[in-house]
């Protein structure tokens, strides 16, 4: 399934809280020990066999092309720029006519979650579902927002950042949405996933697979400090 699936990379954020520390790119090409952050992100993708992907770019989108041209290992690579900010929604929406695959699989470019690839597929498949999300658990989910699912692991409920348990499930920001949900995100306003689309699905064939991470945001200088940790922990 996944080396005839389509990646959808949102890396199209401005990336306000970092500008004292990122000035002049792209957060997602932010360097972590030498390397644009997206490239870990790139790698999840070329080791689960993925070989297509489209990056749904916006501000300095430009400079994204730039820095990864065509084609990254064995992934070719598209290019949606979207003329004005769309969110995360309304980029996916612009950018569909270049994801092919059903479903397709999408990730936020801003953060960094392990995955089982191949077992989220599985899980995919095995419920029938029409979108699947990754859950990660985090010590302190105040700062993001929590995700209760029920014992078929059906997403119920999104508790706002405010509301949230210090330790819970998380988004890990990564997707499988099939093409009949994804045609029904349209419209020429900006759209967000997490706040305008999700929680419409709730209740319906929408689940949430487990991942024990780890997982990393770098939408902050903090966690975009920490986030080389992450990622020399994961290689030891």
């Amino acid at each position: 399934m996944l080396s005839q699936t389509t990646a959808a990379l949102l890396v199209g954020g401005l990336g306000t809280r970092l500008r004292t520390v990122v000035q002049d790119r792209n957060k997602v090409l932010a360097e972590i020990d030498g390397r644009p952050f997206l490239t870990y992100l790139l790698d999840q993708l070329a080791d689960a066999g993925i070989t297509h992907a489209v990056l749904c770019t916006g501000y300095k989108g430009e400079l994204v092309q730039e820095v990864l041209g065509p084609r990254y290992k064995n992934i070719d690579l598209e290019y949606s720029q979207e003329p004005e900010p769309l969110g995360t929604g309304g980029a996916l929406a612009l950018a569909r006519p270049m994801l092919r695959s059903d479903p397709v699989l999408v990730m936020n470019g801003d953060s960094y979650c392990h995955v089982d690839f191949p077992k989220f597929a599985e899980f995919y498949q095995s419920r029938q579902a029409s979108a699947a999300l990754v859950l990660v658990e985090v010590a302190d989910a105040r700062r993001f927002g929590s995700v209760r699912s029920d014992a078929n692991d059906r997403i119920v409920s999104f508790e706002e950042k405010d509301s949230a348990r210090s330790h819970a499930w998380i988004n890990g920001g990564i997707y499988l949405i099939g093409q009949t949900w994804l045609s029904k995100i349209q419209g020429t306003r900006a759209i967000s996933l997490e706040r305008d689309v999700f929680p419409t699905w709730l209740g319906r064939e929408f689940f949430g697979f487990r991942s024990p991470g780890p997982f990393i945001d770098i939408g902050t200088p903090e966690s975009l400090a920490a986030a080389a940790a992450v990622f020399t922990a994961k290689t030891e």
